[in-house]
């Protein structure tokens, strides 16, 4: 595995390693249940959910960003009706550039990161967001990973590897695609099959299709992977229940 690809972001996701030591893991026990403690005394709900949003970010992509960053708002207020959902972002753009933030429950975190960043040139580096997907669900359950994007510039087997080891670790992977990139079109679908996800196109005349889907997913997400809240273009994609 390329080491380059394997190192997402300094400083966040590469610190939040689970620790092995017995005292360690005592430790981390303790904080644990400080954080449980202190959420009770605030009124927060125990996270019931937690959810990657990943996205291209190149420089083809502000517009989407831009309506991306105004729904997260309503994503939060439909979770919260089925449970608190903590949700990652997590972005590439540039030459080289691949960011995963800290778990947040709160939209004005989100919409604040993403206010902060502009979208830059470069190719994609989907593989990067999986690999970061497969190590973060060593230290959290994953109840879903949204990636919105539009085309692919790598390796489509190495991709479709990446899916695999996903949906060995039981994440669904939602894949949403603006325009209609043929080569994009194959792979995005083959992750989503995969992965027991679902897959869907959307343009710029259709952004309030890509604001249904993510509502859905966030409910989907924060409800313990209750189907019935996904919007059935989604739901009917989704692996039939073994009997």
């Amino acid at each position: 595995m390329n080491k380059k690809r394997d190192e997402l972001t300094k400083g966040t996701a590469s610190d939040l390693q689970p620790e092995t030591g017995k005292g360690e893991v005592a430790s981390f026990l303790a904080k644990t249940k400080m954080v449980r403690q202190a959420q009770e005394q605030q009124g927060l709900k125990p996270v019931s959910g937690h959810l990657v949003f990943a996205l291209d970010a190149t420089m083809s992509r502000q517009p989407t960003w831009d309506v991306a960053c105004s729904l997260q708002s309503d994503m939060f207020e439909v979770a919260a009706a089925h449970g608190a959902l903590a949700t990652q972002l997590v972005y590439f753009r540039g030459t080289a550039e691949c960011r995963a933030s800290r778990w947040t429950r709160s939209a004005s975190d989100m919409i604040g990161w993403m206010e902060r960043f502009d979208c830059r040139a470069g190719r994609t580096q989907i593989g990067r967001i999986l690999q970061h997907v497969k190590n973060e669900a060593n230290r959290t359950r994953l109840d879903a990973v949204v990636y919105v994007g539009d085309c692919l510039e790598e390796n489509p087997d190495e991709i479709a590897g990446l899916a695999g080891d996903i949906a060995l670790r039981g994440i669904p992977v939602f894949v949403f695609q603006e325009g209609t990139d043929a080569l994009a079109t194959t792979i995005f679908k083959d992750v989503a099959r995969l992965t027991g996800g679902a897959y869907a196109q959307f343009d710029s005349h259709s952004k309030h299709k890509l604001a249904d889907y993510l509502k859905g997913i966030a409910a989907y997400a924060a409800s313990g992977r209750d189907v019935t809240r996904l919007p059935p273009e989604l739901r009917k994609q989704l692996p039939k229940p073994s009997r």
